[in-house]
């Protein structure tokens, strides 16, 4: 008898393990708010099917690293990365032409995360209410980030640039130094509501500077709108632009785990909101952001709750 108890208790055991999926996550620098997200992605699966999903979060340099990893992983390797960015491995364009590679043609869409948003955030004191207004004032664009970069950019493309003075520090430091007064504004770029843009609207007075419809056509970006309400002081809906974020796979990973992880990431989404207000901007109407292909396993669970697909998503 204790022979056979013993033998049922390893074959429990032995299903137990063998129905456990282990996911590696790999996202951002772990001083990120993407890397956050990983983590949350991570308690969410762990919670949403009562441990049968065990997520790993790895570190990562940046989305471009995070797709070339494609070429050595298997079918347990989920990351997130830009829309466009997997459009140009796929193309061998830009920063992946001459390194092209099959594996890349085999990458799927899962589910958007929330998207690297556009914050041209200005002091009261500065008086600054448009984009022209920013001549001749301090700004802070920080530097080797997106935000720096595209911040650089629309300067250029509304006509500012050399216009506007460039404070030469850190990002880490606009808060204090807008607070101080040694800078009129900064830029950021981090989804919604951003750490930084909280912390600067509750401690003195700002505004986030809207783009106009002609403004956001030119920067060819995706548009968003940050709802009313989202920081201190805020009474008007900002009209701003973003870059979409994906959570992508490949064609290694099963149909069912596909679809396992879609479905519980969205039926978890509510409890991550309530959690990290990052989310509750998120809905499935976002996948309209992904421009190729969506891996079937995630396909049938849209197709269960009606979301938008396309045909370039099948």
């Amino acid at each position: 008898m204790k022979t056979l108890i013993a033998a049922s208790s390893l074959a429990l055991l032995s299903t137990t393990a063998f129905a456990q999926e282990r996911i590696t996550y790999k996202s951002a620098k772990t001083t990120s708010s993407y890397y956050q997200m990983g983590v949350q992605i991570a308690e969410a699966m762990r919670k949403g099917t009562d441990g049968g999903v065990v997520v790993t979060v790895e570190e990562s340099q940046g989305s471009v690293q995070n797709v070339m990893e494609v070429r050595a992983r298997g079918g347990d390797y989920v990351f997130t990365t830009p829309p466009a960015l997997v459009g140009l491995a796929q193309d061998g364009k830009a920063m992946f032409e001459g390194k092209g590679d099959p594996a890349f043609a085999n990458i799927r869409a899962l589910f958007p995360i929330p998207s690297l948003t556009m914050h041209f955030v200005v002091s009261d004191a500065s008086g600054i209410t448009s984009f022209e207004e920013m001549e001749g004032k301090t700004i802070l664009l920080g530097s080797g980030s997106f935000g720096a970069s595209e911040g650089a950019k629309y300067l250029g493309l509304f006509g500012l640039e050399g216009k506007v003075k460039l404070s030469d520090s850190e990002l880490s430091n606009a808060v204090a130094a807008l607070k101080n007064g040694q800078i009129d504004g900064f830029v950021t770029a981090g989804s919604y509501p951003a750490p930084n843009v909280i912390e600067a609207a509750a401690s003195t007075g700002v505004t986030v500077l809207s783009l106009s419809g002609d403004q956001i056509a030119t920067t060819k970006r995706t548009p968003l709108t940050i709802p009313a309400g989202t920081y201190a002081g805020q009474d008007a809906d900002i009209s701003t632009t973003s870059l979409p974020v994906v959570a992508y796979t490949t064609t290694a990973m099963s149909d069912d785990t596909a679809y396992m992880l879609t479905k519980t990431f969205w039926e978890q989404k509510e409890g991550m909101g309530s959690a990290a207000a990052w989310w509750n901007g998120l809905s499935t109407d976002m996948i309209s952001n992904i421009s190729r292909e969506i891996h079937p396993g995630a396909i049938r669970y849209y197709q269960e709750v009606a979301a938008p697909l396309t045909d370039a998503h099948r």
